[in-house]
């Protein structure tokens, strides 16, 4: 057997104790902070999509003079609308590939003319994490006016 030298001695238990109780605490305090990230990023996400749609709305009123209709809906910038206003000069390559749903997996809510949107303009729009109309934090709309 081997003796250890006089200078050396391992860790005791309280030591190790102490460690693992110092290393909970942090743990207690740095990860409810990296928790709320996935809903951080969910939103950025939303507000990325919302700008990515009004760019195609944007194309779809510079070719046809008008914003799709409520009854319309996004769906025109994917396929020719039909009602009023007439998209006589619709692009037939559309104006989106396909119409993304919001991080949460709600389709964008559309309202033409807005409530919320400045000038008479539409509305354009993610209920957020709750799904419901209004909410805080995370659960708040997410829109093209800002929110």
């Amino acid at each position: 057997m081997r003796k250890m030298p006089q200078g050396q001695r391992g860790f005791t238990l309280i030591e190790i104790m102490v460690v693992v109780v110092i290393i909970g605490v942090l743990g207690a305090i740095v990860v409810p902070q990296f928790m709320s990230r996935p809903d951080q990023a969910k939103v950025t996400a939303a507000k990325t999509d919302i700008q990515a749609i009004s760019t195609s709305l944007e194309m779809y009123r510079l070719d046809n003079a008008y914003y799709p209709s409520t009854q319309q809906g996004l769906e025109a910038l994917i396929h020719r609308p039909t009602g009023t206003p007439a998209a006589r000069n619709w692009n037939p390559q559309g104006y989106l590939k396909s119409l993304p749903v919001d991080p949460w997996g709600t389709p964008y809510q559309y309202l033409n003319p807005g409530v919320r949107a400045a000038n008479g303009g539409y509305d354009l729009y993610s209920l957020g994490s709750d799904g419901v109309t209004g909410g805080e934090g995370h659960a708040a709309d997410i829109g093209n006016w800002g929110g």
